[in-house]
């Protein structure tokens, strides 16, 4: 769909499939160029991985949204994979910014590297485009199965916002993507907060005896997490998290300090 000159690629770890990459079409339609490029499978759980069995090979996908018609390109690969290849292989350029969702489950705290919904956005961010991580609080039983009962007017509504206002700002910094996630039932007036990622694990495995069975479930202390966090926005505020993300993960200390410290030790 061409809109105006300026180029967002859209992509969904839920694969090409999934309602939540519809909803961020309709979100994003007004705002640009939308290019849609999304794994051919469910790859939830994925992170930034790069799978030596992913083949590339490259499907458009016709859909018909609202009554527009729009291609979809659905790859074989990880959500990291498509986007290297729907920055590289598919557009002509690279976007003016790149959204990764609206994923079925909330990707907070200490999860975000096993994410493929953040994974995608990093990729993306390693390259210098701004990028937006969206996912939406959901029952877990839709996490793979992507009901189609799940409302996603509220996540819609922030997606644009926050995807107009990345496209708008001039320089972020040291903000390299954002992660938003938005809470069950939200919808446009819902509140939203700017948050720190938590340092707490939001979802922890479960049947670990059996390895052919791990699962997951919520951890049960968010209670304790910390007051300005995203899981804290999400589980007790019922706010929408908004979390700058640098893709620099060196810890804020002062590297000269550390380093005494260490030589201390010798």
């Amino acid at each position: 769909m061409h809109n105006n000159k300026r180029l967002i690629i859209l992509t969904n770890d839920d694969g090409v499939s999934s309602p939540g990459l519809v909803a961020a079409a309709i979100a994003l339609a007004p705002l640009g160029r939308v290019l849609v490029t999304a794994p051919r499978e469910q790859q939830s759980g994925a992170g930034r991985s790069m799978p030596k069995s992913s083949d590339g090979y490259i499907e458009s996908v016709a859909k018909v949204i609202d009554g527009a018609s729009w291609d979809f390109y659905s790859i074989s690969g990880s959500p990291a994979q498509v986007i290297q290849r729907g920055i590289f292989v598919v557009s002509e350029r690279l976007p003016d910014l790149v959204v990764s969702g609206i994923n079925y489950g909330e990707n907070l705290g200490a999860d975000l590297t096993i994410s493929g919904t953040v994974g995608a956005a990093w990729e993306a961010a390693s390259y210098g485009v701004p990028a937006l991580a969206v996912s939406l609080q959901t029952d877990m039983s839709s996490h793979i199965n992507h009901g189609l009962d799940v409302d996603f007017a509220g996540a819609i509504h922030f997606t644009r916002m926050f995807a107009k206002r990345l496209l708008d700002i001039e320089n972020t910094n040291d903000v390299d993507l954002l992660n938003i996630n938005v809470p069950m039932n939200a919808n446009e007036n819902t509140a939203w907060k700017i948050t720190r990622q938590s340092r707490k694990q939001y979802f922890v495995p479960t049947n670990l005896s059996n390895p052919d069975l791990i699962q997951y479930k919520r951890a049960e202390d968010h209670a304790e997490a910390e007051s300005d966090s995203d899981i804290c926005a999400i589980t007790k505020e019922k706010v929408v998290s908004i979390t700058p993300i640098s893709i620099d993960a060196t810890a804020r200390v002062s590297l000269l300090n550390f380093e005494e410290k260490m030589r201390t030790l010798e």
